[in-house]
């Protein structure tokens, strides 16, 4: 896990994210503070419960961009959930506990890669050996080959590393280790007797090889990859995504506000408090068996995030609130953050669609005063209509460049410039039009 300062994680995300800085300096701290309780001694450190955090403001102001891009950071097993999923014990739908699952799905899938990355090396040898027994049927590189077939084996040697040999063919023979095609349907919590019914399947069934003609240079890479995946210790990689996903896994809960019970409120609340009860013991601290064994939760960082446009996060039940001690509201984005989105981040969404229509072969330039009337008109809109924050950007944008995203691959006169005329005759008749701007914009 990086241990970046506080300082420098909020830099990492004002890359991405515009704003919002309150709930930015949040999780900077609960990242580092994760740093910080490895650091200290094995009694106490036992003792030390994450700070939970609650991100509330409306849809589309960067919430979820930004435990996205801290999921990156952090190098730590990372899920996103959305509370509305789940249901309470004894209805159909997701159990709370496949949360945690996931994430330790999700860690030993890291770990793996990792240790495929540091056996790379050792692959690289056994996959060129391999390569050179295709190139030289009949010798084996574990025979005793005489010295004139010694010398023409390391002359192939010394082509393949070159990249002599890459156009050449060579037909390899592959396992298929998927188990037959079918949907398996178990009873709720078969993973926590540790039981994958589609692996037992996969083991009954005989595995079957195929035979793959390809190049040189692809197969060379295909047996990396696979003799790398043999060098691996699945026991090792277990026991560390265990330990990984207890001590720094991270679950992001999102729309936490469908869940809360509202004040006064009729209808079928059966299953809010329901699944609110279910993940309390989760958030407090439990053991959830999953496949790969017993994971705590004790240590795990929620950050949940919600809207919260009718129900309040003083709805939520007390013993939940209580597990969530830091709470940032996020601002509402304004036109002015509307053309810094436009135009700052490094995945600008100016940038975006200059690229993608780089790919035709157009120049597509944008004035200061069209992205100005851009902000202007999203920012507009949304006051009008529902307001979805700088997700408004997104369905403006589409609707300006139709015309041109669609014209582009024929057009002769290949740079195209957009100033504030052409943004307002392309959507101010729309953005005037209420009813119009609803179903466009």
């Amino acid at each position: 896990m990086n241990n970046f300062t506080p300082r420098e994680i909020v830099s990492e995300l004002d890359r991405y994210v515009v704003g919002q800085n309150n709930a930015k300096r949040a999780v900077a701290v609960a990242l580092r503070n994760r740093w910080r309780r490895q650091q200290v001694e094995p009694e106490l450190r036992d003792e030390i419960a994450p700070k939970n955090i609650i991100m509330i403001g409306p849809t589309g102001v960067g919430k979820t961009e930004i435990a996205r891009r801290l999921s990156r950071l952090a190098q730590a097993p990372f899920i996103k959930v959305e509370a509305s999923k789940f249901t309470e014990v004894g209805y159909v739908g997701r159990d709370v506990e496949s949360m945690v699952r996931d994430l330790v799905e999700l860690a030993v899938h890291m770990v793996k890669e990792e240790e495929a990355k540091s056996q790379r090396i050792k692959a690289e040898a056994l996959a060129e050996d391999l390569l050179l027994d295709l190139l030289l049927p009949g010798e084996k590189s574990d025979n005793e080959p005489d010295s004139s077939n010694r010398t023409t084996r390391d002359k192939l040697k010394h082509l393949l590393r070159m990249g002599e040999l890459n156009e050449r063919y060579v037909e390899i023979e592959t396992q298929d280790n998927q188990a037959p095609d079918m949907q398996v349907f178990g009873p709720q919590g078969t993973e926590e007797l540790g039981l994958n019914i589609k692996e037992m399947f996969g083991n009954i069934f005989p595995k079957k090889t195929k035979h793959r003609r390809m190049k040189v240079a692809d197969a060379r890479q295909l047996l990396i990859d696979i003799e790398a995946e043999k060098l691996v210790d699945m026991d090792k990689v277990q026991t560390l995504a265990k330990e990984r996903t207890e001590q720094n896994g991270i679950i992001f809960i999102d729309e936490i506000d469908k869940i809360a019970s509202r004040e006064g409120g009729h209808g079928p609340e059966v299953s809010r408090e329901g699944v609110q009860r279910d993940i309390l013991p989760i958030v407090e601290g439990c053991t959830v068996n999953t496949k790969y064994g017993p994971i705590k939760t004790d240590h795990v960082l929620f950050i949940a995030a919600g809207a919260f446009h009718i129900a309040k996060p003083s709805d939520l039940i007390p013993e939940l609130q209580g597990r969530f001690p830091i709470r940032v509201e996020l601002d509402n984005l304004e036109e002015a953050d509307f053309v810094r989105i436009l135009t700052e981040p490094n995945n600008a969404l100016i940038l975006q669609y200059q690229a993608l229509l780089a790919t035709e072969g157009i120049v597509l330039e944008f004035s200061a005063d069209a992205i100005l009337e851009i902000a202007r008109t999203a920012a507009l809109v949304n006051e009008r209509t529902e307001n979805i924050g700088a997700r408004r950007l997104h369905t403006i944008m589409e609707t300006l460049l139709e015309e041109l995203s669609f014209d582009a691959p024929e057009r002769s006169d290949k740079r195209f410039s957009i100033d504030a005329d052409f943004v307002r005759d392309r959507l101010d008749k729309i953005a005037a039009d209420e009813d119009l701007s609803r179903y466009i914009l």
